[in-house]
């Protein structure tokens, strides 16, 4: 058997380490194809159904609990927020406009349609102070906390 040089196992093929992480089955025969329209045959109808996910940050400060979300294009006519049970809803929908004389894409990463996201707000919050913008394209709610100081006592039987 022979035996290898150390060093070769430190130099690869380009295609050896794309495999080395990718795998087999990941591998494009052909760089050139990815450039291609996309085919009506790739879309999935069912993958059209799902609503997107709405990015969010949620922290406090002293007095509030605060959650932004980054709504870029989206008007406050097609924004609903909803609070119940300290779960806080964020349903909407990106409008894209329309692109009639479009015939193939040949890349399409923009999310358009329908968002939504449901949020277990982390602390108690008081349901009659809530405050609701929307500036820059960043949704934000603030939210006041209810104080929890007290110390309730509970009687073992």
């Amino acid at each position: 058997m022979a035996r290898r040089n150390r060093d070769d196992d430190l130099l690869m093929e380009e295609d050896e380490l794309t495999a080395a992480f990718l795998g087999e089955e990941d591998l494009v025969a052909d760089p050139q194809a990815t450039a291609q329209p996309m085919a009506n045959d790739d879309w999935d109808e069912d993958d059209a159904q799902l609503p997107g996910q709405l990015a969010v940050d949620v922290y406090e400060t002293r007095e509030r609990l605060v959650v932004k979300a980054r709504t870029a294009g989206v008007n406050k006519s097609d924004l609903d927020v909803s609070i119940s049970d300290n779960t806080l809803t964020i349903h909407g929908t990106l409008s894209a406009g329309t692109d009639d004389n479009v015939e193939n894409y040949f890349l399409q990463e923009c999310y358009w349609g329908e968002f939504s996201r449901s949020i277990a707000l982390p602390v108690p919050v008081k349901e009659e102070d809530i405050e609701a913008s929307l500036k820059d394209g960043v949704l934000t709610i603030s939210f006041g906390k209810v104080k929890q100081d007290t110390v309730k006592k509970i009687q073992v039987l």
